[in-house]
Parts: C-alpha cells; structure tokens; sequence
C-alpha cells in the first residue's frame, strides 16, 4: 500500500508531500514528491500516547477502550493498572495485561508500587516487594507505576526503597506522584527515584542516575517548573476530574523535551468525544508551536517509557495517524501494525465481551449504620471541600448546630453541606461517616464503588434514606454507579420521562439508576459507547434532576477517599488528613 500525504517530520520540524509504502507491518519507504506541503492532501504523523493513564477509569476493559480510543487518533497507552490491582491484586493485573492482548493496540502496563495506598484504608489485596520484582522482569511490564507513597520516599520506608532499587535493576523507567511537594523535599523525593542504589548510598547529590521520574500531579505553573528544575519530566493532565492543562502549558514553550500529554482518568463520556488530540488542538491555540506540541504528545512518551511504537521511519512498525490538518486535528484515518483501525470516526476493532472478576463481599446496609449522633462529636467538625476540575480537598470548620436534627447530625443543602460515607465493600465492617461541600445535590443520593484508590462503595447525599438505597443498588449488582431519589421529590408526570433517561422504580419508595461495572466493581465488558450513552445520561440526572453542581461529579466522588491527596479525604476507617498523613 502507498499513500502520498503531507508527511509530518516532528525531528526535523518539516512537513514534506511523500509517498509512504506499506509492506505487511513495516514502513517499506518513505519517498519525498515535494519539498513543500500541498493543499488538500491529509497530513500523517505519528499517533498519539496518553502518557499515564488508568484503563479502569474509563469504565471499559482494555479492550474496549482501545476500540474507541483508536478514532480520536491514539495509538498507545502507558497504563498503571493498579486500581484493579486494589481490588484483585496480581490476578487483576493479569487481567489487564491479557485483555489487552486481545487488540490490535499498544497497551504498556507499569508495576503498581502502592497497593494499598496506604495503611488507612481497606483494599482488596496487596502487591507485595516480591511481586513487584516478578513484574518488572517481565518484558511486558514496562515500568513502576506511580510511587504515592511521597512520606515512604522520604523517610526511607525499606519496602518502598526496595521497590524503587527493583525498578533501576531492570531498567524501568519509575512514575512520581507527588502532589504539592515543594523545596528540599521535592528535591529529595525527586533525588531518590532517579539515583541508582550505589549513588544513594553514597549520598549523591545534585547528579541523576540513568533514570529519569515524571510527576503527573502538579497543579501550578510554579510547582511543575520547580520540578522540572530538578530533573523531573512533568506530564500535563486533563483528565474528567483533574484539569491541569490550562496552569502548566505554557512550560511546553521552553520545556519540550520533558513535557508530556495524559488523562490519568477519562470516563467514557469524555473518551466518546475526544482524547489527545483536543489537548493538541487547544495547545497551538494557546500559541505553542506545532512540533513542540506534538513532540509532546507523539515522541516524549516514546523516547521515555522505551516503547516500540512506530515513528514515521523507514522500516519502523506502520503506526500512524492522517489528519485533515495541524490545528483542530480532525483525526480520518489511524494505522496501527499497517492496518487501518479506524476511518472517519468509524472504530474497526471489533467488540468482545472479556471475562469477569471481582472481589465484592459486603451485605446490604441499613440506614441505622448511616446515622451520627450528636452525642459522638463535640461541637464543632471538620468538613471536606470538593473542588471542581481538581483532585485536591480544603477543609471546613463547621459548627455542629448548623447540621442538628433531632439529636442526629444530617446534611444541610441550605449551606450546601451533604453527607458523605463509605462503606468497606470487602467485609461487613462499621461505614465511615462525615459532611463534604460544594456537591450541590438537593434531593437524593449518588454512590460509586469505582472509589480511588481501594475502590470501596463512596456515597453522598441529602438523607440517609437515599444513600442506603443508592449504596445498595450497587452491593446488589457487585459494583456499578449509582443514584436514589425518594418518590416524594419527583413529579408524576416525570416519572415516565425519567425511566427513558435510565431509571427504574425502586420498591414504591422513588427511583434509582445504576450502571453496572461487574468487572471488579470498576469496569464493563459491554460495548463502551452504549456505556458513555448510559453514563451521560445518568449524569444527565444527577445535574438536571438533583442539583449537582461540578462538571463530574461522579468522578469527582470517585476520588473523595483517595487518601494520597491533600487535603482531607475519607477512607472506609475514618476522616483523613492528607497533609500530617494520619486519621483525624
């Protein structure tokens, strides 16, 4: 197969009309036609690499999500797999990895480094120092996933030094997470994931070793330029919840060698709509220069994970994308291995249903396990601040007079203050109890058992009524997401509409919706766009209907018990500061 097109050069910042041959799945030649690029021919480059992402959060096995992910253009993934692997530990992981294989797609799954999270929460399983090195031996591992334990790395914890002195055995590359670290700490936080094990020992300062760290959590133009100072790459997250790009792209102006493009999470909604691309598009809006952007988002990845993908190079794997041109690009056509995966936002990979595993024990609660005395708290408590677009909390003093009810402490959607629980989907053991702002919700209850990083059921809401239900709909099904709303709130003239946007009757107490995730009570082995229709419509409801007032607010749940992030979230064993990393 030949093709002539504007051949985009990203190294040699040219683009030349060329005849591109294709022979089985190699790139057999590159001939230049013209030195110059032509009107009305589609312009090839190298696809896109979401540089770190969690798979689970879209929702969708592997598989799936490379199905919708080829239309917008992307062509590989660097996947840390470790929300399944909070859930079903190594045999989640082999989950993955096996799903993956399934498609004509580039899967690069990393060593997850911290399951569990951290000692405050219940997860499913562990991966211990010895299944750490069992995976990074493996040539389909191809890094250590997100070190979040910053205090372990900081403190010298042997378990974490350990890890990271595995990943310099093998020569993979290592993931930072560390959100808000600033000074000497982020210097030495950043020190100890790039020295070698000898350098350490030896207390080198100021030189790396052969590997370098990324960090994919800044939030500030300041703290990502300060990192980058010390030899960190910083890669520029727009997620469903976590919205970076605007703060940190202008770094892309002087930093294009270790700045790169990734989601982290993307819902299936989002995924339906765009992926990588749109993050390119608005970047040579902003002004960036073209090559720099899509060094960013075509070669950094490559260069710094070590994966075999495809560079537009004689006798390199055909993988490529053609677009219609270099500032919405409008993705027609994605090649991977010579073969057209997609065309005109049409996906040829065909769907398969994958298997299912789970890890889900828990029975169904009461309201009474939901209830908080009065008599339990002193006068005055400490609320969550949900922020939207971002993964951090702030904290709120709140009196406990403005949430008296008849000796009980319940939400007061007058001061937008709402319950917020969560329930240990693993055993039946006590909920975990306190009040969170800024959700909005008015009436009812929405529930999520995709709840970083353990993954037990998250739940929020106006009455303990429509969380038991909500927290319910999702034990009964063995994961999913949820919403409950009491009858009394709804008009009957709604009803019927209502059940066309997904609801269905619960009892002849109100309605309720669920979107079943039975794949470890984080993903869906359903075709991945009837689940982004399902999911936009369920938020649909929660905005429309209940009042919720952030962009996501299920993915903004979702995050609410992720202990590594500041500043104060709730695990299923209580309220937690992230900034003394202890128990309130």
């Amino acid at each position: 197969m030949t093709i002539r097109a504007n051949i985009v050069n990203i190294k040699n910042r040219t683009i030349q009309v060329c005849n591109l041959t294709i022979k089985g799945t190699k790139i057999q030649s590159i001939e230049i036609v013209a030195p110059k690029e032509q009107k009305g021919l589609l312009y090839i480059m190298p696809g896109f690499i979401d540089s770190h992402i969690h798979i689970e959060s879209s929702m969708l096995t592997p598989s799936q999500f490379a199905r919708m992910a080829v239309v917008h253009g992307t062509v590989a993934t660097v996947s840390d797999p470790h929300e399944i692997a909070n859930v079903c530990g190594m045999q989640g992981v082999e989950y993955m990895i096996a799903d993956g294989k399934t498609v004509p797609f580039y899967f690069y799954f990393g060593a997850p480094s911290c399951v569990p999270a951290t000692n405050f929460e219940t997860a499913g399983a562990a991966i211990t120092v010895a299944d750490v090195a069992a995976l990074l031996q493996r040539n389909d591992i191809n890094y250590l996933s997100e070190m979040m334990n910053f205090p372990g790395v900081l403190n010298g914890d042997k378990d974490v030094i350990a890890k990271l002195a595995l990943a310099h055995k093998y020569n993979k590359p290592i993931d930072g997470h560390a959100p808000g670290l600033r000074g000497d700490a982020a210097k030495q936080y950043i020190e100890t994931l790039c020295l070698t094990t000898s350098q350490r020992r030896g207390k080198s300062k100021g030189k790396l070793g052969g590997l370098t760290c990324t960090d994919h959590e800044c939030t500030t133009y300041d703290e990502a330029l300060e990192k980058l100072q010390y030899g960190m790459k910083i890669l520029i997250r727009e997620g469903s919840a976590a919205k970076n790009f605007n703060a940190l792209i202008d770094l892309l102006h002087n930093w294009d060698d270790s700045i790169m493009f990734c989601s982290d999470d993307k819902h299936p909604d989002s995924l339906a709509i765009s992926h990588i691309n749109a993050l390119c598009a608005r970047a040579v809006a902003h002004g960036i220069d073209v090559f720099k952007v899509l060094k960013a988002a075509c070669i950094n990845p490559v260069k710094h994970y070590n994966l075999k993908v495809g560079q537009l190079k004689v006798r390199d794997t055909a993988d490529f994308i053609m677009v219609d041109n270099l500032t919405a690009f409008n993705v027609k056509h994605t090649f991977i291995k010579g073969k057209i995966l997609s065309s005109n936002e049409k996906s040829f990979i065909e769907t398969t249903e994958a298997p299912i595993i789970n890890n889900f024990t828990v029975s169904p609660i009461t309201t009474k396990a939901l209830q908080i005395k009065s008599s339990e708290l002193g006068n005055t408590l400490t609320a969550i601040v949900a922020l939207d677009g971002e993964l951090i909390t702030n904290k709120l003093a709140l009196k406990k007079k403005d949430l008296l009810q008849k000796g009980k402490l319940e939400s007061n959607t007058t001061i937008d203050i709402l319950k917020i629980v969560v329930v240990n989907r693993y055993t039946n053991a006590p909920v975990a109890k306190a009040f969170i702002k800024n959700f909005g919700i008015q009436k009812g209850a929405i529930a999520s058992s995709v709840a970083h990083d353990s993954h037990n059921i998250v739940a929020v809401g106006v009455d303990d009524e429509s969380i038991c239900k909500a927290i319910n709909l999702i034990i009964n099904a063995k994961g999913g997401l949820s919403y409950a709303v009491p009858k009394a709130e709804i008009k009957k003239s709604k009803i019927a509409k209502l059940k066309k946007l997904g609801s269905t009757l619960i009892d002849d107490w109100g309605m309720g919706g669920l979107l079943q995730l039975p794949v470890a009570g984080l993903m869906t082995n359903i075709d991945g766009y009837q689940v982004a229709e399902q999911y936009t419509a369920m938020e649909k409801f929660v905005k429309k209907k209940m009042g919720a007032t952030l962009q996501s607010p299920y993915m903004t749940l979702s995050f609410m018990a992720l202990l590594v992030i500041p500043h104060l979230k709730l695990s299923d064993k209580g309220l937690f500061d992230g900034d003394t990393f202890s128990l309130l």
